[in-house]
């Protein structure tokens, strides 16, 4: 096992060693938010690329004001809301809004009601920019996913699993489809297990030529039930939707193509398998043909279809099969030459960007490397140059980048290294970058295309002189060698007065999950802050990626599949042997805690790793995979029926004869997400074993147990456990 420091982060705890006096308080980081950090946010660009607009918020009143790029001046105020008129009616606070293609108008939504993580109902206005009138999009009941045609004359939306769409110019409401029903049908909206993980609700898409509307519809008529208990009341509620778990039967899912001109529907052609995924439509630059992905129900085989949007008809142009799963993503990008489309693909080993002709043949692979393309930014067709995010520096590091679409000309453009997310101009010639490293909050600049510092938006000076005052230790990576020879990403930061003479406790703060990496040089906020306290009160606390995270290759990030939970834990577990044998570390007193699949494996190292771990907190856990949703589960474990051991083998409710040591359980009883049936079926499984251990429930909270002085409540609860325990 070796251990290697990056340097940088050692020199830069010098300032905060010398100036440090305070100690953090709880109150401080969750209740009284002492150390948030500011951004820039609500930035939108406009369409010629050199100015953008963003929403502010002043006293009772609400503006959207249009800025210049390069020199930050106030150009126009587009949106007053106190001289917005419509017969001195009240306009509604706006929450976000949208332009049309031209400019002219906005969309915006106001009073919004959430509905799951992603999905939200809203009374959604429409303004006018010349004439500075407003008026609802619709006064029946809120809508959903509202979003303006192309050429701006009219907005499709959502109302009660329906799909409608408005004439701007007649205020004529056309329904669109008619079966919708709770529970049953969705027309243009996702259902549960879409939304969560493909990550979408709108589910529908314009046609660039704003004649069509290609939109899904899901039958989740022989979709088991959920069921949650809301109290508050004095005869609780109980908030009922449809949920498959693995193994279970999920929505049919149909593509149909509305036709605005002779207002008749047409069902496309995507295969007669009824047990399948379609993860993504799109537009290609042919208004009249459609993508389709298309994956299997084991989410290892993906093809790519066009359809023909007057029959409905298809073809398969690309297909692409894994022995393990494949991930969707965002990147498929059609060219405006209508020949050639850029898709990513971790085929090679890791994840990069390739160019197809639009018959799937594969013309070149445009990024080359032995890292990983974390997120395609956009396509400037002008200067045929693509713009986007990749571990290229190193695995902990998130750097923009740009490069021709022949391959050539490959730059970093982002200034810094650390966790860099841009923010592009419509025309790719500017960047707003937000930045911020392991140990120093957001910085906000803009940079040309380039990546030339034209000037700084928000630099966090009034936070960092805060910081100044309290005892703060540094960050410090490294990696840790396993037995088998793979390297593992970990961070550790010590206590502020760390003498290399005592033994001290250490604390695990973990994720492990695949698609999230929890050893980033990036700046965590409240739980960095909450880190250090812990910190001051004479703990160790570390974090360690293991197999299965991402940006180290394909390799490396699927090495669990089929058996998701066991290489983690055994990842996790001699990390903490290596921990325990610094010589500064009481191996005695090594603990661990995670939220969501961090308290899974939270809870299975503390059973499986009990000779290790002395203590373990799992908030909002599974506690067996065989209760969690089918495309997540399936997608790393395959179907129950056929991958039993898989399943049960890495389920902690499996393993619960195994605990030696302290066991703190949190769940929120509405969490419609992880559900609460996990807590309760743990709860079952230690009593049976005759353990002892602690539980704490929030009602009526979800999976982020969030609200009011919850958090605060919540990590109190966790802090005092872990002094007492560890």
């Amino acid at each position: 096992m070796k251990l290697r420091f990056l340097i940088y982060i050692v020199i830069l705890a010098l300032p905060f060693k010398v100036l440090a006096q305070n100690d953090i308080t709880l109150e401080e980081i969750w209740k009284n938010y002492t150390f948030g950090s500011k951004t820039v946010s609500g930035i939108n660009s406009m369409k010629d690329g050199e100015h953008y607009s963003t929403l502010i918020n002043s006293g009772s009143n609400q503006y959207i004001v249009k800025y210049n790029y390069r020199t930050g001046n106030a150009i126009d105020t587009i949106y007053n809301s106190a001289k917005a008129r419509n017969n001195n009616k009240q306009i509604p606070k706006i929450e976000s809004y949208k332009f049309s293609a031209d400019e002219s108008q906005l969309l915006c939504s106001t009073e919004e009601e959430t509905i799951y993580r992603h999905s939200f109902k809203s009374n959604y206005i429409v303004f006018n920019i010349n004439s500075k009138s407003w008026d609802f999009l619709s006064i029946k009941e809120k809508q959903q996913l509202a979003s303006f045609s192309p050429n701006g004359k009219s907005v499709a939306f959502v109302r009660q699993n329906n799909l409608y769409m408005v004439d701007l110019a007649t205020k004529k409401e056309t329904q669109i489809t008619n079966d919708g029903a709770k529970n049953k049908i969705i027309n243009g909206a996702s259902d549960w297990v879409y939304e969560e993980e493909f990550a979408f609700d709108k589910a529908y898409e314009w046609s660039p030529d704003s004649k069509k509307i290609a939109f899904y519809r899901f039958d989740e008529s022989d979709v088991k039930e959920f069921g949650m208990p809301i109290y508050g009341s004095l005869y609780p509620t109980y908030n009922t939707f449809k949920y498959p778990k693995a193994g279970e039967k999920n929505s049919i899912v149909q593509i149909l193509l509305f036709d605005i001109a002779t207002n008749k529907t047409i069902v496309s052609n995507i295969g007669d398998e009824l047990d399948q995924y379609i993860p993504r439509i799109k537009w290609t630059a042919d208004a009249n043909v459609l993508s389709c992905q298309r994956l299997n129900r084991l989410q290892n085989t993906l093809d790519l279809l066009l359809i023909e949007s007057s029959t409905g008809s298809s073809k398969i142009i690309l297909t692409e099969k894994s022995s393990t799963y494949i991930d969707v993503t965002d990147d498929l990008t059609f060219l405006a030459d209508k020949n050639t489309f850029i898709l990513s693909s971790e085929l090679g080993g890791y994840n990069h960007l390739f160019k197809y002709s639009m018959d799937g043949k594969l013309l070149n692979q445009i990024t080359k490397g032995n890292w990983d393309v974390i997120a395609y930014k956009g396509f400037d067709e002008k200067n045929q140059t693509l713009y986007f995010t990749a571990a290229q520096s190193s695995s902990i590091n998130k750097d923009v980048c740009k490069i021709k679409l022949d391959g050539s000309g490959f730059k970093v453009i982002s200034e810094k290294i650390g966790y860099n997310e841009p923010n592009f101009s419509v025309t790719y010639n500017y960047f707003i970058n937000n930045y911020n490293s392991a140990n120093a909050p957001a910085e906000v600049v803009l940079y040309d295309k380039n990546g030339k510092n034209v000037r700084v938006l928000e630099e966090n000076s009034v936070l960092m002189n805060k910081l100044k005052n309290y005892k703060l230790s540094q960050k410090e990576f490294l990696t840790i060698k396993t037995a088998d020879g793979l390297e593992l990403n970990a961070w550790m930061i010590k206590p502020f007065d760390f003498n290399e003479g005592k033994k001290y406790p250490v604390i695990f703060a973990i994720y492990g999950g695949p698609g999230r990496n929890t050893v980033l040089n990036s700046w965590d906020g409240a739980t960095y802050m909450w880190h250090q306290h812990l910190a001051q009160k004479g703990y160790i606390v570390v974090s360690v990626d293991n197999r299965g995270t991402s940006y180290k290759g394909e390799k490396f990030k699927k090495a669990t599949y089929g058996n998701l939970g066991m290489f983690e834990t055994q990842d996790q577990i001699e990390a903490a042997q290596y921990f325990g044998s610094l010589p500064y570390v009481d191996k005695s007193r090594i603990g661990i805690q995670g939220w969501s699949f961090g308290g899974y494996l939270s809870s299975l190292c503390i059973t499986k790793g009990n000779e290790v771990f002395k203590t373990a907190i799992a908030v909002a856990p599974v506690t067996n995979w065989r209760y969690y949703d089918s495309i997540y589960t399936e997608r790393f474990l395959g179907l129950p029926k056929d991958n039993a051991k898989g399943y049960d083998n890495n389920s902690p409710i499996n393993f619960t004869q195994e605990l030696k040591g302290n066991y703190l359980l949190i769940h929120g009883t509405a969490d419609d997400n992880v559900h609460f049936q996990n807590a309760v079926e743990m709860v079952t499984s230690l009593q049976k074993a005759n353990k002892h251990f602690d539980f704490m429930m929030y009602p009526d909270k979800n999976h982020g147990i969030s609200g009011g002085t919850t958090r605060f409540q919540i990590y109190k609860e966790m802090t005092n456990f872990i002094l007492e325990k560890l």
